[in-house]
């Protein structure tokens, strides 16, 4: 499958309905996650491997990661209704993908490729969202795909450091918002963000 291919799948990926601010909760861009998935295939961390969606949402990255070969896929958040939307979308499709409602703390399944969106940890009740995300994807993972808010990443990077962990390589993106959510004051916000890959053993 064709990059340009992949992403107009992906924009036919439900969204939230209802999103909530303490889980951060958006839709990863079609263009981004299409193109964060189709380099992590080119690099040969997708074909043939097991790849976990953590923090999946509706599954966009699921989703990717299931056309372009994975093995087995499994997409796992805390949100009951968003799983449930992830569910939906693949049996229409007939996508033989594993979702589980789960808090990330729990997952307890190792993997050879991990791509996610974690919390940026924005909202005060989410302050430290990334850590959990990125702590546990280094207990289950080689290999971590993960994008972060383009100013918080001297901080990511000391974290890694700190895990022992090696980012060999990054992009960045422009994550282009939708008003979703009350707070929000402008119709639609640009936000820099960077993607990360890390190798979590040597």
């Amino acid at each position: 499958m064709k990059k340009k291919e992949l992403e107009i799948f992906l924009q036919r990926v439900p969204d939230f309905e209802k999103p909530k601010p303490g889980l951060e909760q958006y839709i990863t861009p079609a263009e981004v996650a299409s193109d964060i998935v189709f380099n992590a295939a080119q690099l040969g961390d997708i074909d043939g491997k097991v790849v976990v969606d953590l923090g999946c949402g509706t599954g966009a990255f699921s989703f990717a990661s299931y056309l372009l070969g994975a093995k087995k896929v499994i997409g796992v958040d805390i949100d009951e209704k968003a799983v449930e939307k992830a569910k939906n979308f693949a049996k229409e499709n007939r996508f033989k993908i594993d979702f589980f409602v789960k808090d990330v703390r729990d997952v307890d399944f190792k993997c050879d490729t991990i791509v996610m969106n974690p919390p940026f940890g924005a909202q005060k009740s989410n302050i430290r969202g990334d850590r959990i995300f990125i702590e546990k994807a280094f207990q289950i993972a080689d290999v971590i795909y993960s994008l972060h808010l383009s100013k918080t990443i001297p901080f990511v990077q000391k974290m890694i450091s700190s895990l022992e962990g090696d980012i060999v390589f990054s992009k960045e993106y422009v994550f282009r918002m939708k008003k979703t959510l009350e707070f929000h004051e402008k119709k639609m916000k640009n936000f820099d963000v960077t993607l990360l890959r890390i190798i979590t053993k040597k």
